[in-house]
């Protein structure tokens, strides 16, 4: 049961200055993450519930219908089929899976001719795919989630995209997915009514660490496949970031003052493969992503994850996933 708490007198100062409550508009695209929405609205009716009056209010909104079925097949009633939202509501898109697909065309038009009224748009999870092909991410900085960051990164090269659980960029917002909603919520709330609300809100939430706009969604690859050895770890930092032009070892080896063969056993020795093979993995798993996340054509994937020919692109993705690029894009279509 959730224990009665008061806010301090210093955060029941930050009651709104006019008297009404906050509004937050919560578009829901299809299949929707259920965690990231149920968290932002959480923080709000926490935040109610200790101030002991409406701080915010909230509605539900969506393309088409009056519900909406998130990724976990609950089904959520809306309040109106993306109609007018209330004055200075600040629109929060909810998306999850196949967010290219829920991004509708009449989406699209709503959210710019919200942009155009002054709107401060946000997006959770994969949400921040919407806003930037609606054109409202333009030179901002974003987020989303890591498993979407290839495609995103590829299909709009006009958005600073960053790793952080969360991203604020003047009146565009944006998170990474998961329990980063909390957090953003978590900052708003401090903004609008006090840290010592953001605090309580936190603590009703069990939510003993509360993350900033500066935290990684991921811990480095190093640190989660257990690589405590830190010449290794520059090699494989300096991987990831040259996927569309790989290093050879040699000069991976060079730069960190080891030996080939002595990187090679380092590789060997952690990770239980040589440092060719792993890189291999790393641009496979790279192609992969983009297959299923983009439009882009094969040979486009092959060339932006460093193959130039592609016929050694389809047979290292063959050997590696036991078909073939072509098949793994047609994969998508299959329910």
């Amino acid at each position: 049961m959730e224990q009665s708490v008061r806010p301090t007198p210093k955060t029941e100062r930050a009651a709104p200055r006019d008297g009404v409550a906050r509004h937050y508009t919560f578009l829901l695209l299809d299949r929707f993450s259920l965690l990231s929405f149920a968290g932002a609205v959480d923080c709000l009716r926490i935040a109610n519930r200790l101030a002991a009056r409406d701080l915010y209010s909230w509605s539900l909104t969506g393309d088409g219908g009056a519900a909406k079925t998130c990724s976990a097949g609950v089904v959520f009633q809306l309040n109106d089929d993306l109609g007018d939202p209330p004055r200075d509501a600040t629109i929060i898109v909810c998306g999850g899976l196949e967010v290219d697909q829920a991004s509708t065309k009449r989406v699209l038009n709503w959210l710019r001719r919200e942009a155009r009224r002054g709107a401060v748009i946000g997006g959770l999870c994969t949400g921040a795919h919407t806003l930037a092909k609606a054109g409202l991410l333009e030179d901002k900085r974003a987020t989303i989630h890591w498993e979407n960051a290839d495609g995103f990164a590829e299909a709009f090269d006009d958005v600073e995209l960053t790793k952080r659980v969360f991203a604020i960029d003047g009146n565009r917002l944006t998170t990474a997915g998961g329990t980063a909603s909390i957090d953003l919520m978590l900052r708003l709330i401090a903004r609008d009514q006090g840290e010592d609300m953001a605090n309580a809100v936190a603590d009703q939430l069990i939510y003993s660490a509360i993350r900033t706009d500066r935290d990684q969604q991921r811990l480095s690859t190093p640190t989660r496949i257990g690589v405590r050895h830190p010449k290794l770890s520059e090699v494989i930092q300096k991987m990831e970031r040259h996927i569309e032009e790989p290093i050879s070892p040699a000069i991976l080896a060079r730069e960190v003052d080891l030996s080939t063969r002595q990187l090679e056993r380092l590789f060997r020795r952690y990770l239980n493969r040589s440092p060719k093979r792993y890189y291999m993995e790393l641009r496979l798993s790279r192609a992969r992503n983009l297959l299923l996340q983009t439009d882009m054509s094969v040979i486009n994937v092959a060339l932006a994850c460093g193959f130039t020919s592609p016929s050694h692109f389809s047979k290292c993705y063959r050997a590696h996933y036991k078909t073939t690029p072509y098949r793994e894009r047609g994969s998508q279509a299959e329910p």
